[in-house]
């Protein structure tokens, strides 16, 4: 008998359902906020006030699209953390009243453990799906983690910043450039076109797998105050090499542990997840190492990269499969922690 997920992702600026038929995405839906764009990032508030506006509308047309009635849903999945708090009671506001109205079970969803998930989606574009154990980089603007996973539940968290995350860098340095909110895919885009060789950044030494982001945003940004001082132009006149110099050094500091993580666990099957999953050079950079050193790479399809309901589906799949069920006195986390 085939499996109906509906999955609900609101853990940060997007709204997002997705239904699921076993493995197989019917629907995915995204509903973007732009009013953040005017302030150079992320309101909180803004933020949930637009969950609660998209929510329905983006359930409705996920389902239409899928082509199936509510009544044929067997379970409704959600983010339950990590987010910001106000965005998350949206999603999971609507899921217990959702689950209650059905009478279906409510599964809660870790989101960094989703990005990971994403590589198990039903997909023809990422064919092959992991096989345990493998190794997981999960990147965004909240979270750099290195990951160890032996089944679809029993995950480790090997390294980790402990500062800022990789997506915040890219994004912090696109301000301090003057790019526009938000910079993480400018500077990607911009990369393209410099040389990565044009300006030296200094790399953190941070013993074992954990990483460190906030002393390079600061070299950055007296780097380009300084220069700034002998030329008010630098930055306009240097953008692409800025921006290749910038994405180079970030995706070196998370290769050189992700290395680092590979020799240590012998593991060769290595995954990327999350928002910065999404980046070109990041891309390659894994590209390269599976021709060098002889990795398996999993990359995902940009679709499943971002914040999306379609990787909260597919875990709430696997949990539903496993019979493990959410009552409706759970409450949200903001903070990652370990979490199934």
């Amino acid at each position: 008998m085939d499996t109906y997920i509906l999955g609900i992702e609101s853990s940060c600026d997007d709204t997002s359902a997705a239904v699921l038929k076993n493995t197989k995405i019917l629907a995915n839906v995204i509903a973007n906020q732009d009013v953040h764009k005017f302030y150079g990032g992320v309101v909180p508030e803004l933020a949930s006030r637009a969950h609660q506006q998209n929510i329905i509308p983006v359930v409705h047309r996920a389902l239409n699209a899928a082509n199936i009635t509510k009544k044929q849903i067997h379970a409704i999945a959600f983010t339950n953390g990590p987010g910001l708090l106000g965005s998350l009671l949206v999603g999971a506001s609507f899921a217990k009243g959702f689950s209650m109205s059905l009478g279906i079970p409510l599964i809660e969803v870790n989101h960094m453990h989703a990005h990971i998930l994403a590589h198990f989606i039903d997909d023809e574009k990422q064919p092959a799906n992991p096989e345990f154990p493998f190794l997981c980089l999960t990147v965004s603007g909240g979270h750099t983690q290195i990951v160890l996973i032996r089944d679809y539940f029993a995950m480790q968290v090997i390294g980790q910043t402990i500062d800022d995350a990789a997506g915040e860098a890219f994004d912090k340095a696109a301000k301090i450039m003057g790019l526009p909110y938000p910079g993480g895919p400018l500077i990607d885009k911009l990369a393209g076109q410099g040389d990565v060789g044009a300006f030296k950044f200094p790399h953190p030494n941070i013993p074992g797998l954990d990483f460190s982001f906030s002393g390079l945003k600061t070299s950055i940004l007296y780097f380009l105050r300084d220069q700034l001082k002998e030329d008010s132009n630098f930055i306009e006149k240097n953008k692409v090499d800025l921006s290749a110099s910038i994405q180079y050094t970030i995706i070196e500091i998370l290769m050189k542990k992700l290395r680092k993580a590979v020799s240590e666990t012998g593991i060769k099957q290595v995954a990327i997840a999350g928002g910065v999953s999404a980046n070109s050079g990041l891309r390659q950079a894994m590209l390269d190492e599976s021709e060098k050193s002889g990795w398996k790479v999993y990359i995902p399809k940009l679709e499943y990269s971002t914040d999306n309901a379609a990787m909260i589906a597919i875990t709430g799949y696997f949990k539903y499969l496993k019979g493990d069920f959410a009552t409706q006195t759970i409450i949200p986390f903001t903070r990652y922690a370990n979490q199934s």
